[in-house]
């Protein structure tokens, strides 16, 4: 994750800072900069380069688990899953 493409993350404003941080990285996991089978920095890591504390962070990530374009394997990490063929994209 690039700083240059950062999202600008105002704690005093409308937005929840945790799901800025999940819809910007689920563009780029809509984008393919992240593939699938992907590993996400930790949460340290992740609070260290949007510039919030670990517990947003985790939220964020929790946040990708429950839209279901992570899944974490405890001691292993967190990694970006397959697109399933029933997903938010397929129109019913």
């Amino acid at each position: 994750m690039g700083k240059n493409d950062m999202p600008v993350i105002d704690p005093r404003g409308p937005q929840l800072v945790y799901m800025v941080v999940a819809d910007h990285i689920a563009g780029q996991i809509a984008d393919r900069q992240l593939k699938p089978g992907s590993r996400l920095p930790g949460e340290l890591a992740l609070a260290a380069a949007y510039g919030i504390a670990r517990m947003t962070a985790s939220r964020a990530v929790r946040e990708l688990r429950e839209r279901g374009l992570v899944h974490t394997v405890v001691g292993k990490g967190t990694f970006v899953v397959e697109p399933s063929a029933d997903g938010p994209d397929n129109d019913e």
